[in-house]
């Protein structure tokens, strides 16, 4: 049953973090239980409400009142933690319902996961769910716990031994064993939780709403999620949108693939856009931080918690120093690889270093020699002029060996302290490998610590994607209009249907025999080109239908003959509506466009090189469609062969403004008709020199229902 997108994500989460009242149904007195543990951690954790173990026999259980039934209680609970039997469940969320509970955490397996019975059920709990406006997490779940509040609704084993400490970092993870462990190794790093919520089956609450609810939470400064799929691409988006705007970084770690079915895709674009690449493109367009490892979600996280909000780089421009010009070498490397910028040092900046250390090398990198090192001032003085470069966003210092000799440990801890405390909004980042004691010692000043060049480069690029107000996560707002089903017939309908919302092509003509095909050319001016049209020939180059540059009426009627043949022997039956004539469109640069249909996320625009690039070497850029033109034209200058359009080696400039346009334009359609339309190929699109256009010079539309 599908949630109104209208409604925002992460309401009435406060049940799980902060309930009034906790019932336990199912519970039980063995502590080692499913259905004793929870009881036995609200205990042991100092849970201030009430606490009521739920359990037909009544009595008493570890120590409390037992009630035979939630519509027993003295009071409503906000919260019930249900431990019973599958079958049993829909009844005992019946009586949380009768009962005014607002929250239910759905401990037990046996549902979605289990099969078609399995999903029956848990189809009727939504169902109870719903119709009492509680919020249900699960079932099949680890559940959830807050921290700070002490509420505890889960018998993770992380909270066997002792509660993390309360901080900034809060959790959300699909997986309830991979939260803990992240939770677990968050704690290890020295950094405290707000909340946590694993949302197994997700028959309800999903991962945006754990998102979006520690998006607005006060005691939240970090997200970090894991997610192994998508089920609703808009409450997703929505979600992160809201953590961008409240400054709270997201940063997901996300394993599998969404249910794409990009196999079966039935155009070049589609076989481009892998379901990956879309969730890595949803991610970058609303501001969260994709990383692909365990221990790249908690570095980064760590880093971002140390950093705070208001101290994440706003840009890609980074300050490097070192005491040894090859390792300066060897970070301007790195970061490079990683994206980001190494401006020159002003004169002003250049003159301050000198000053303070006669000897260094004043370009980025500064290779500011062993002598930066020699007293705590000097070394101040040489940061505080780094850090105060006003073309920098950030300034990386690496430490090789020093923290380990205990003399210069100590110049550099008295040296950072101030800097710390005289540029408290400043970005400074150390790379060192340690040791251990040392690296917490400046990581509580506020400063963090890489252990290793490759990893700063890395994470600084990562964390400057994560700054900025918004307000680039473009969303169609419009109605999904009807296309004329004429569109999915050939390349020439197609093309027409695009060239009125300003796609360039070619003049075209559909002939029937050769003889018009020898007519039309002479009209239009040889060299002319050939092609088959026929909906069942949607590559016409693998059947032989397609002769380029023909020079004559001989070699048109000859080619004509030819293809026609071609086609016929390549798809017996195929349904051919005539060959198109069309003149050889000269030079320029190919681009492919085109756009596929996300299950999960909808439209996406996709370009790439032309020819062999975009298949053979993946240099495509992919964007959740609609984009506007100044986004596509950031899309296309992404390209790894961009120079190749931009004039590289002596070329003509391409026209990069009216590719740009071109393919704003193709988004804005796959969007309008995004209920009919599955996907669409220009390939090529002739990108000409500068001023003179973009014309496609190939067309496909596919509609859903061959996809």
């Amino acid at each position: 049953m599908p949630r109104d997108l209208a409604d925002m994500p992460g309401q009435g989460l406060d049940a799980f973090f902060g309930a009034d009242g906790i019932a336990i149904v199912g519970a039980s007195d063995d502590i080692t239980k499913i259905g004793g543990r929870p009881i036995h951690l609200l205990k042991k954790y100092g849970y201030r409400g009430p606490i009521y173990p739920v359990n037909p026999r009544g009595g008493e259980i570890q120590g409390l009142t037992a009630y035979p039934s939630v519509r027993d209680l003295p009071t409503a609970p906000d919260l019930a933690i249900l431990v019973v039997p599958a079958t049993a469940t829909a009844d005992a969320l019946r009586d949380c319902a009768a009962r005014g509970v607002r929250g239910a955490v759905v401990l037990s397996s046996g549902f979605g996961e289990a099969g078609p019975d399995g999903q029956a059920l848990q189809d009727e709990l939504l169902g109870i769910a719903r119709d009492a406006g509680m919020r249900l997490l699960g079932p099949n779940c680890l559940g959830s716990f807050s921290v700070a509040n002490g509420v505890i609704g889960s018998f993770s084993i992380v909270l066997e031994d002792s509660m993390p400490k309360a901080g900034n970092v809060g959790i959300v993870s699909q997986s309830g064993n991979i939260g803990s462990f992240i939770v677990q190794n968050v704690a290890l790093r020295g950094l405290g939780v707000s909340h946590f919520i694993a949302t197994g089956n997700e028959a309800d609450v999903d991962v945006a709403d754990g998102i979006a609810a520690l998006a607005r939470d006060a005691q939240t400064g970090v997200i970090l999620c894991c997610m192994e799929t998508c089920r609703d691409g808009g409450r997703l988006t929505q979600a992160l949108d809201l953590a961008r705007a409240n400054g709270k970084p997201v940063i997901v770690l996300k394993i599998g693939e969404t249910e794409s079915g990009q196999a079966a895709a039935a155009s070049h674009t589609g076989a481009l856009a892998g379901s990956d690449a879309v969730i890595d493109a949803v991610l970058r367009r609303h501001g969260a931080l994709r990383v692909r490892s365990i221990e790249a979600l908690l570095e980064m996280g760590h880093t971002a918690s140390i950093l705070g909000r208001d101290r994440l780089p706003k840009g890609k421009r980074v300050t490097l120093v070192a005491a040894s010009g090859g390792f300066g070498i060897m970070m301007a490397d790195a970061a490079t690889k990683a994206g980001l910028d190494l401006p020159p040092l002003s004169d002003a900046t250049k003159a301050r270093i000198n000053e303070a250390v006669p000897t260094a090398g004043t370009n980025n990198p500064v290779d500011a020699s062993a002598q930066m090192s020699s007293r705590p001032d000097i070394l101040y003085k040489m940061l505080s002029a780094l850090i105060e470069e006003p073309d920098t966003d950030a300034t990386l210092l690496f430490l090789s060996l020093s923290l380990y000799n205990k003399r210069l440990r100590g110049v550099y801890l008295e040296a950072l302290a101030r800097i710390r405390e005289s540029h408290p909004d400043r970005l400074l980042a150390v790379i060192s490998a340690g040791p251990a004691d040392a690296v917490a010692e400046i990581n509580a000043l506020g400063i963090p610590v890489f252990a290793g060049i490759d990893a700063a480069a890395n994470g600084l690029a990562g964390l400057s994607r994560l700054t900025g107000p918004g307000g680039d996560a473009v969303r169609w707002t419009g109605e999904s209009l009807p296309v004329d089903p004429a569109v999915f017939r050939n390349e020439n309908a197609a093309k027409k249907a695009l060239a009125e919302i300003g796609v360039g092509i070619l003049p075209e003509a559909t002939v029937q025999s050769a003889d018009e095909a020898v007519q039309a050319a002479d009209a239009m001016g040889y060299p002319v080109v050939l092609k088959i049209l026929s909906e069942d020939i949607p590559h016409k180059t693998e059947a032989g239908g397609v002769a380029l540059n023909l020079g004559d009426g001989d070699a048109v009627r000859a080619a004509h003959d030819r293809i026609l043949n071609s086609a016929r022997s390549h798809v017996p039956g195929a349904r051919i509506d005539g060959v198109l004539v069309t003149p050889m469109a000269g030079a320029g640069t190919e681009l492919i466009m085109g756009v596929s249909r996300d299950p999960v996320f909808g439209p996406v625009v996709m370009v790439g090189m032309g020819g062999i690039f975009a298949e053979v070497l993946g240099d495509v850029a992919l964007e959740p469609a609609p984009v506007t033109p100044a986004q596509a034209d950031a899309m296309i200058r992404s390209l790894k062969m961009f120079p190749i359009l931009d004039g590289a080696r002596g070329r003509e400039r391409g026209d990069v403004a009216a590719a740009a346009r071109t393919l704003s334009a193709l988004s804005e359609f796959a969007c309008r008709h995004a209920d009919d339309v599955a996907e669409i190929d220009l390939n090529p699109v002739l990108v000409r020199a500068e001023g003179q256009g973009v014309v496609a010079l190939d067309a496909l539309m596919i509609p859903h229902a061959k996809v």
